[in-house]
């Protein structure tokens, strides 16, 4: 066969491409357990972050496993509940995606939701709730980690796929999460949120927003809105005595 023709030329390009197709193929299949296991210490670090335990970790050499033995030393529960309010301890807890049991949630009312319970160095227990939602230009996601009274804010973390850098992407930052310490979901027996208000935000149901991210401010506001509601019902039988987590 002529290397000029057409024939040949289509032939090699056809098995180049295969043969590039199945390479990239092992590759990913090779790398997937290793991106996946990043994913899941990104996730530990968030969700310490909102309990404020993570410690040095960009200085250890073994990231993975500093982190993986912060995580197993504060949080004592991986809780499932349902809208019910109905939970149980189950190791699918940690793998659960919020934006999709959201989803599923509002679509036709099923969905179960997860609980991460933190003890504190000082025996103080924390439950910490995950949130999702969308920012001006993608998803953005969440942990607020409540005290033992279940209303006031011990403390929290964001972070954003593609929000714009020194605007909405500030939900990411220390000094946002630390604006919602102290601030509380509930007045007397009724849920109320945390508003992300423009600026002059004073009392404790609300915060300052981001100074240009107006829209990604919003996201945050509804996130938590449509996020900690779904907990309302787990929230209202552990104040009633209902659910034991001793």
């Amino acid at each position: 066969m002529k290397r000029e023709s057409n024939l040949y030329i289509f032939m090699y390009s056809t098995v180049l491409i295969v043969v590039v197709a199945v390479l990239l193929a092992v590759a990913a299949t090779a790398l997937k357990p290793a991106q996946l296991e990043n994913e899941r210490t990104e996730k530990r670090v968030q969700i310490l972050s909102a309990i404020g335990v993570t410690g040095e970790v960009e200085a250890q050499k073994d990231k993975k496993a500093y982190v993986r033995s912060l995580y197993e030393k504060y949080i004592e529960k991986e809780l499932v509940v349902e809208p019910s309010g109905a939970a149980r301890e189950g190791n699918e807890a940690f793998e659960l995606k919020m934006d999709e049991q959201l989803s599923s949630y509002e679509k036709n009312g099923s969905g179960v939701f997860p609980v991460f319970i933190a003890r504190l160095n000082n025996g103080a227990r924390k439950y910490i709730f995950p949130l999702a939602g969308s920012g001006l230009w993608g998803p953005i996601w969440g942990y607020l980690a409540l005290d033992d009274d279940l209303n006031t804010v011990y403390g929290a973390s964001f972070s954003h796929k593609s929000e714009t850098p020194g605007l909405g992407a500030e939900i990411a930052t220390e000094h946002f999460a630390n604006e919602f310490k102290g601030k509380q979901l509930y007045e007397g027996e009724a849920f109320r949120s945390i508003a992300v208000v423009k600026s002059g935000a004073n009392g404790p149901y609300a915060v300052d927003g981001i100074s240009g991210g107006t829209m990604t401010s919003k996201g945050v506001q509804q996130m938590l809105k449509t996020s900690l509601s779904v907990y309302e019902g787990y929230i209202a039988k552990l104040r009633k005595g209902e659910v034991n987590e001793q």
